[in-house]
């Protein structure tokens, strides 16, 4: 088995055992009783899942219970407060990837993205397979493929959101930029995401670009960041609208209540991306 399908036979049992986990936290499984659950042996889980995650898995399940994340909620709340107030940009805190976003004009949202090319390819992340799209003035999609999924599927969705555009297969390329996406250390310059969509989503969006890693916020929080406190239903809509995966973190938004709730790439990795971001965060 070659390093990529290790990679992404990895995640799929990490997914697997953070399921399980999650949902039999009450009782406490042990070491023994997950590693089973994802067919490996004790020794070999607890490798893959501390070289993956930075931490044990019982650590890494204690980041997403519903206490921790309510202090975590109230933490983020003062610390981008703060920043505002200094006048900080998401660009300089100490966890965030360098990351500037750029929308379509009125002209180009009319023209659905003619005559823009689009390089893609499909690699493997800390995530699963990934399929990311770039244009000459950035990022324009990022997202993650389904266990069971087709590539060519994943293709025709951005296909159909920059429908009249050139595309072309660039597997070189995309790789370095998920390199610099998912490996910081190798981040030589800012990360540009290039957008498509409404006034409204565009101010989420850019919201979402100000959680620092590691952190969560609510759906309330960014609506009133935006000046728009009655607008939560909107908000969430605009942040399921979301095309660029992982870099505008729209992953980072939960319930008030602490509750992780849903994901467009599914529940399960937004719960991955959470625990993982936490424990990186936490490591520096």
């Amino acid at each position: 088995m070659n390093s990529t399908t290790d990679t992404h036979y990895n995640y799929q049992r990490i997914e697997a055992a953070i399921r399980y986990l999650e949902e039999n936290f009450q009782k406490q499984p042990d070491l023994d009783e997950v590693a089973e659950k994802v067919h490996l042996s004790p020794f070999h889980f607890q490798r893959i899942f501390t070289e993956w995650a930075g931490i044990s898995p019982k650590r890494f399940l204690q980041f997403l219970t519903v206490d921790f994340l309510k202090d975590k909620l109230a933490q983020t709340k003062n610390l981008i407060d703060a920043a505002d107030a200094a006048g900080l940009s998401s660009q300089s805190r100490i966890y965030d990837l360098f990351t500037t976003l750029e929308a379509v004009t009125p002209q180009e949202y009319k023209l659905h993205g003619e005559g823009i090319r689009i390089h893609y390819g499909f690699h493997e992340t800390p995530f699963g397979l990934a399929l990311i799209g770039v244009t000459e003035r950035g990022i324009c999609w990022l997202s993650f493929l389904q266990a069971d999924e087709e590539p060519r599927l994943e293709l025709e969705k951005m296909k159909t959101q920059w429908h009249d555009s050139v595309f072309s297969e660039s597997k070189e390329l995309t790789q370095n930029l998920i390199d610099s996406i998912f490996n910081r250390t190798s981040i030589k310059k800012p990360l540009h995401v290039f957008v498509k969509g409404t006034n409204f989503q565009i101010k989420v969006w850019e919201a979402l670009l100000r959680i620092p890693m590691g952190n969560v916020t609510t759906y309330q929080n960014i609506a009133s960041s935006i000046k728009s406190p009655r607008a939560m239903q909107a908000v969430g809509s605009a942040v399921g609208s979301n095309h660029v995966a992982y870099l505008i973190p729209c992953h980072r938004v939960i319930r008030k209540d602490g509750v992780l709730g849903e994901y467009r790439w599914s529940s399960s990795r937004k719960k991955s991306i959470i625990g993982w971001e936490m424990a990186k965060a936490i490591g520096q």
